[in-house]
């Protein structure tokens, strides 16, 4: 129960719904209790009447009477078992409802590195199959367990009360049960933790198939994914066939030992009406209807045993993210002025911590506000680290990153990313209208806006194409849209935010070169007074920079303006001829 103590402060939002739901529950048992002492009561009065203490009217009167209170009782009980159900099974709606958003906004706030060890399909199921377990306890569990407490607390003295002897036989089978419950129940939360576990790697599973599905196909893998899915299922029948065998011994048990205490109390209370300890047959009646009554309770000890144990188990696994702390946060940030784009890389080192490379080694470099640079390399050289740390998705190691001479660890992280656009090497797009998509950069764009900036990414007549448009609604991913197409949604995106700062990482790679020209020129118009960052492969994307820088191992070895570099020996000089040739 350790993990789920979590859930207390939810429980406390919503105490006075939880209160009133309690009180409705101890009315609604109260009211239930009335049947069996009026039917005890009633074959009095059909004993009284054999035996010729009353008459034949005086009875007729006192059934109906009888009959008249077990028919109100049971009605009351059953609108205030719906009422209960509306307030407890409720609250528990609205705390799925505020953990899935406690965990999605914890989601947001991790570092992209989190999201690099963690695949995407477990992420899901947490937030969806394992709040629903909790979900479960917060509402069906805290109600049966009222129920089953309430009953238990109220019934057991009222027993003991009437037929003390009696009631001590009646429930003799209970600690056997309670002992059982506790033995498997260890059984179920350990069986329950690998259902759980064995979800996430199926979701995982099928997310990266279906995402890959045109890869699948083209390399006809069909076969090979349909072998591994059938062994996943394998696996996942008898995880769960563990966990059902040990769920299906609590019913039979349960009721072995409540037809146990049925026989006994037809036993005991025939032997103790014969020798005259209880005076009507009417009371075995009763404690029979009892101990029916309590066959509900004590058969759902089990199933509220088996929802706990699946409940901590999912709580475990959501606590074990939310405990994660984001790597890259606000705790050194404080007010600055508004960003005007100069850009500084003190000697900056960083090497991944998950592959051990040295994607950077003691860079330095500076760009002005208003300037357009652009860095070239060969892949793996750290082009694309630099836009990342500039956007403080990730941290360095060494050195600093200064933005307008303030380290970016000083800028609260909504105010340097708002100041930034930036389309990066995948041109991520929503399944959403193409027109979403662009606003995206900017929430509030009119759509006047949003067909401007489509203009200046050049993107404007392909959307028109389309049968609907702006409102064309992508596949996955953009699925629907070429390559070129994507990019340029995502150059738009980045258009229509008019930041002081443009991050360009290689997102020009599928277009062809007419279309690179009227793009490029259009975004130095635009970004005029506005730093430029681009990364590119391309010698046609990267000519018109005021400056370009050669990444080389993570480290500066060529800067210089176009003219200057294709005279110098190096990197530069040897791709411009190539692709002269070419």
């Amino acid at each position: 129960m350790k993990a789920l103590k979590y859930l207390n402060s939810f429980l406390l939002k919503y105490w006075k719904k939880l209160l009133i739901g309690l009180v409705i529950t101890i009315s609604a048992r109260v009211f239930s209790l009335f049947m069996p002492s009026y039917i005890n009561e009633s074959i009095q009065v059909i004993e009284q009447y054999f035996r010729n203490e009353i008459s034949q009217a005086e009875a007729k009167q006192m059934l109906l009477l009888d009959i008249g209170i077990i028919v109100g009782t049971t009605l009351i009980a059953a609108i205030l078992t719906f009422l209960m159900r509306q307030y407890i099974i409720n609250v528990s709606r609205y705390i799925e409802y505020d953990l899935k958003n406690t965990i999605y906004d914890h989601y947001q706030i991790l570092s992209s590195s989190f999201y690099k060890k963690n695949r995407v399909g477990d992420l899901m199921n947490r937030i969806s199959e394992d709040v629903s377990q909790v979900r479960m306890y917060a509402g069906p569990a805290i109600m049966y367990g009222l129920q089953t407490l309430t009953l238990f607390v109220i019934l057991i003295p009222l027993m003991f009360l009437k037929a003390p002897k009696l009631a001590l036989y009646t429930v003799l089978p209970f600690p056997l049960l309670s002992f059982l419950i506790y033995r498997i129940s260890r059984l179920i939360h350990v069986r329950s933790t690998a259902v759980q576990t064995y979800l996430s790697t199926l979701s995982t599973f099928t997310q990266e198939r279906f995402s890959g599905i045109a890869i699948v196909k083209a390399y006809y893998l069909e076969q090979k994914i349909d072998q591994d899915m059938q062994a996943l299922a394998e696996e996942g029948k008898q995880t769960a066939m563990d966990l059902a065998k040990i769920n299906a011994w609590f019913f039979p048990l349960m009721l072995l030992l409540i037809g146990a205490s049925n026989i006994i109390v037809m036993y005991v209370g025939g032997r103790m009406y014969l020798d005259g300890s209880i005076d009507s047959v009417g009371l075995i009646a009763e404690f029979i209807l009892y101990v029916n009554m309590l066959t509900w309770p004590v058969t759902v000890v089990g199933w509220l045993t088996s929802i706990i144990q699946r409940a901590e188990a999912s709580q475990e696994r959501i606590n074990d993210f939310l405990q994660i702390q984001p790597e890259i946060n606000d705790d050194l940030a404080d007010t600055q002025p508004p960003i005007q784009g100069d850009i500084e890389f003190k000697n900056v080192s960083y090497k991944y911590p998950d592959t051990g490379i040295q994607a950077l080694k003691n860079v330095n470099l500076k760009i002005r506000s208003g300037e357009t640079v652009a860095l070239m390399g060969k892949t793996g050289g750290g082009k694309s680290t630099v836009i990342d740390l500039i956007t403080r998705l990730i941290e360095p190691q060494e050195g600093t990153v200064l933005v307008d001479g303030v380290s970016i660890s000083n800028y609260f992280l909504t105010e340097l990313r708002t100041s930034m656009g930036v389309v990066p090497q995948d041109s991520f797009l929503f399944s959403d209208t193409i027109e979403n998509n662009i606003r995206f950069g900017k929430l509030n764009a009119t759509e006047k806006e949003i067909k401007t900036a489509a203009q200046l990414a050049d993107v404007h007549q392909n959307i028109l194409d389309f049968p609907k448009g702006y409102q064309t609604l992508l596949g996955e991913r953009g699925i629907s849209l070429s390559g070129g197409q994507k990019q340029r949604v995502s150059i738009a995106r980045a258009m229509i935010k008019e930041p002081q700062i443009f991050l360009f990482d290689d997102c020009l790679s599928a277009v062809d070169t007419e279309t690179e020209e009227v793009i490029l020129g259009n975004i130095k118009n635009q970004s005029k007074e506005k730093t430029t960052l681009i990364v590119s492969h391309r010698m046609a994307t990267v000519k018109h920079a005021d400056r370009i820088l050669v990444l080389e191992e993570g480290e500066i070895v060529q800067e210089g303006t176009h003219n200057e570099l294709i005279a110098t020996p190096g990197f530069y000089q040897d791709l411009y001829k190539e692709q002269l040739n070419g």
